[in-house]
């Protein structure tokens, strides 16, 4: 698709609309060209009131690629692509900042709240973190160059400049970008030992929100370490403080029995996880199939439809290091989040099973 000619407009990026026929292969290549420009909008748009349809080329500004304005009686160029602003209506504030970790005059890194989308998506186009440091750093070219969930907090890498975008787009790509993620879970059970790689096929049925381990070939690879124990079954406090790395012992008391030698209530505990592939919420599903599911998720095990505005329960999992070879300078680049896990923000027992 050949890029806009319309700049983003309140940080928004102007929508793309192919006409039908064209020799191309596309979706409507097939389908008959309308006579006019007027034609096409009212089969494309058929609920669509005629003052909204024609709002398109005055409010919308609707474009051809080369970016010559339209009008109602102008001929459809077969397969041709058109560019328009869509109304886009306000939307309730997501009440969490953006934290900006770095900048230099092509990548700008920053730690994205829980519960702010990365990007534009169905509900969420104006609170998301690139439409809202398009407006506020008034730089309407940034795009973000990977995904992480609107419910996961971290670190999001995002592009400037088109002229460079492609060479960092393609180290995510190539997965020779190195992401660690910290999570907290119930702790483990006493036979299961760390660090482990979780190997599973992951599929998303069409229309579900929870994506499901499946028989077949492996498609995504996750290592696991457990890092300490935040709080014992008696709600004990972990006295040693900030997690150490490789450190994983568990408190002698997590793994005992209880006096009537019933199973052992569970802690809490910190884990670092490493998508070695980047399925869609493969780390969420690798620690639910271990039977360890993240605290505060509320897709797995139970999908809980929530509402996207309670914000009562944020899932414990975080982006918390990036690091890469800079493929314009050549040098390691390795960023950290400045943000932290919090037990006590998730309102439900991690030892029930929501």
């Amino acid at each position: 698709m050949p890029s806009s000619p319309l700049p983003p407009r309140e940080g928004i990026s102007a929508t793309a609309l192919r006409a039908p026929g064209g020799k191309a292969t596309h979706a409507k290549n097939h389908l008959p060209v309308p006579d006019s420009i007027g034609e096409w909008l009212e089969s494309e748009f058929p609920e669509a009131a005629p003052e909204s349809r024609r709002a398109l080329l005055t409010d919308g500004d609707l474009r051809d690629e080369a970016g010559h304005p339209l009008t109602w009686d102008d001929p459809v160029i077969p397969g041709g692509f058109y560019f328009f602003h869509r109304p886009v209506p306000p939307e309730e504030r997501i009440p969490f900042e953006v934290g900006i970790v770095f900048e230099d005059d092509d990548l700008l890194v920053v730690d994205k709240p829980h519960f702010l989308a990365s990007t534009p998506n169905g509900r969420f186009v104006r609170e998301c973190v690139v439409t809202r440091l398009r407006v506020d750093l008034d730089q309407p070219d940034l795009v973000a160059i990977h995904r992480l969930d609107r419910i996961t907090a971290g670190l999001l890498v995002l592009s400037k400049r088109p002229e460079t975008r492609g060479r960092y787009q393609r180290l995510f790509q190539d997965r020779k970008v190195h992401k660690t993620y910290r999570a907290l879970a119930p702790a483990p059970p006493a036979d299961m030992e760390f660090p482990l790689v979780r190997e599973s096929r992951l599929v998303k049925p069409v229309g579900g929100r929870q994506v499901l381990e499946v028989e077949g070939e492996p498609n995504a690879i996750s290592r696991i370490r457990m890092l300490r124990t935040i709080t014992s079954p008696h709600g004990d406090t972990d006295a040693a403080g900030p997690p150490r790395r490789g450190d994983t012992d568990v408190e002698p008391r997590d793994r005992a029995g209880g006096e009537d030698g019933a199973p052992p209530r569970r802690g809490v505990a910190e884990y670092e996880l490493e998508p070695v592939t980047g399925k869609t919420h493969q780390l969420r599903v690798h620690m639910n199939a271990l039977g360890l599911p993240i605290l505060g998720d509320p897709v797995y095990p139970v999908d809980l439809a929530p509402d996207p505005y309670d914000f009562t329960s944020p899932l414990q999992l975080l982006a918390a290091e990036i690091a890469f070879d800079d493929p314009l300078t050549g040098l390691s680049r390795r960023f950290e989040s400045g943000l932290e896990l919090d037990p006590a923000a998730v309102s439900s027992d991690p030892g029930e099973t929501r």
